[in-house]
């Protein structure tokens, strides 16, 4: 198994597997820990799941948390930022400045994330699309991030 960076991307009750595999072989090709927040929208063995992630899934370290709760539990006696990523922040994910023990959080493809999850959040980020437009996929805005989060960390 590939040691992870401190970094940590969350996925909040991911619903559709092909983008959480893909977003989960991104943080196993970057070295980047994960985080699924259940519940999720599909079995973790469904197939399209592990297709999009590949062989890639045994190079990643991911943390299952069965609720949203559990997950605050773990992120704060980790003592971890809490970043989100959401369409209703006002500050751009360039002009942010990450830090390595940033747990970066996407919300569900079908309906984003809770208020109860925007309360918790330390910072929310935003990646500035047309304004005409509602949003990007979920693994393009992850990646995307997760990238400009790396530059910055120099990792």
């Amino acid at each position: 198994m590939v040691t992870a960076r401190p970094l940590v991307l969350a996925l909040f009750q991911p619903d559709i597997p092909q983008n959480a595999g893909t977003m989960l072989r991104a943080c196993a090709c970057l070295g980047v820990g994960a985080a699924i927040v259940e519940p999720a929208g599909f079995p973790v063995s469904d197939r399209h799941f592990r297709r999009a992630g590949m062989d890639y899934l045994d190079h990643v370290d991911i943390h299952r948390h069965v609720s949203f709760a559990a997950f605050e539990d773990w992120r704060r006696a980790a003592k971890r930022r809490l970043v989100l990523l959401t369409t209703g922040a006002a500050v751009p994910y360039a002009d942010f400045a990450f830090r390595p023990d940033d747990v970066l959080m996407v919300g569900r493809e079908s309906a984003g994330v809770p208020e109860e999850v925007h309360a918790a959040a330390d910072a929310r980020i935003v990646i500035p699309i047309r304004a005409e437009l509602r949003s990007l996929n979920v693994a393009v805005a992850a990646a995307m991030v997760l990238g400009e989060a790396i530059r910055q960390l120099g990792v």
